[in-house]
């Protein structure tokens, strides 16, 4: 059974999934948390059943607070947030809430502009400083360039599915990204050139078994091998985190789903990408290699 004869459907199930998102992501752009653009988070419980989502509820809420989302985070627990606002600002929002029925503040933050800018360009520096490091030791660990450039293009097809559907969530239903989002990025990260690293260790096993064996056929040989290891490892995870998305609480979902839209899209490109891609990568070395002699002779 050949797996790299449907390489170009491998390549056109990606497209179809990043080319909406990636749209999005240049029209909308992500809908950032206060934790990028600044704001005022409250965290308040009410002592008897009160939905925050009524209209008496919005009402009350922006005549003091200029509102971006609410998330219930526990039994009548609520997390506000919204534009920056002082402490008696919030004195005053509480006091309007109070309307709906008797309350405790649990929380009160606030971050400025100045730190969220940090945060963003710390983020930025860690994906950036990860994908190189990662690179230069995948180049080091196999002694070819290529599978650190494979491995590397997995990880950004991750990354961008991830950060597409979420840019697709924010427009549509107004999800936004926080730093818990940051460590979902990372850790997809982690997912992809996890099982990259398995099917090229496999790969490099192989090919020095058989060393005068055709490249396609160990690459087809190797993801044949590791394909039921890395589905049944990745199960397990995907379970938990499905779990966790339908039933967890609102203040975990979101990060259970980028988890699980990690989980996913790192097992199907371990394989399904970033061999694909060293496939393609000695069909052209071939091709060159082929068109050398002629260019001589002329």
């Amino acid at each position: 059974m050949s797996i790299l004869k449907y390489r170009t459907w491998y390549f056109a199930i990606s497209l179809f999934v990043l080319i909406p998102g990636v749209v999005s992501l240049f029209m909308h752009g992500l809908k950032p948390s206060i934790d990028f653009v600044g704001g005022s988070l409250l965290e308040v419980q009410f002592a008897t059943e009160v939905s925050l989502s009524s209209e008496r509820a919005e009402e009350l809420l922006t005549e003091q607070y200029q509102l971006n989302s609410v998330q219930q985070s526990g039994d009548q627990q609520y997390i506000l947030k919204g534009e920056t606002i002082t402490d008696e600002q919030k004195n005053e929002v509480l006091t309007q809430l109070g309307q709906l029925g008797e309350l405790t503040e649990l929380r009160f933050e606030t971050v400025g502009p100045s730190l969220s800018r940090e945060l963003l360009v710390k983020m930025l520096t860690a994906v950036g400083l990860v994908a190189v490091l990662i690179t230069l030791y995948i180049w080091k660990q196999f002694s070819e360039l290529r599978y650190g450039v494979c491995a590397i293009l997995a990880m950004v097809h991750d990354s961008l599915v991830l950060i597409g559907v979420f840019s697709l969530l924010g427009y549509y239903y107004g999800v936004e990204v926080d730093v818990l989002f940051v460590t979902a990025v990372l850790t997809t990260l982690s997912f992809s050139v996890h099982d990259t690293i398995i099917v090229y260790d496999r790969i490099r096993e192989l090919r020095r078994k058989h060393p005068r064996e055709k490249y396609e056929t160990v690459l087809d040989a190797a993801v044949l091998e590791t394909l039921s290891r890395s589905i049944n490892n990745s199960v397990t995870i995907i379970l938990v985190l499905l779990v966790l998305t339908l039933l967890g609480g609102d203040s975990i979902r979101m990060f259970a789903l980028a988890l699980l839209i990690g989980a996913v899209t790192g097992t199907y490109s371990s394989a399904f990408t970033s061999v694909p891609l060293l496939s393609v990568w000695e069909d052209i070395k071939q091709r060159r290699a082929s068109l050398r002699p002629a260019a001589k002779s002329e």
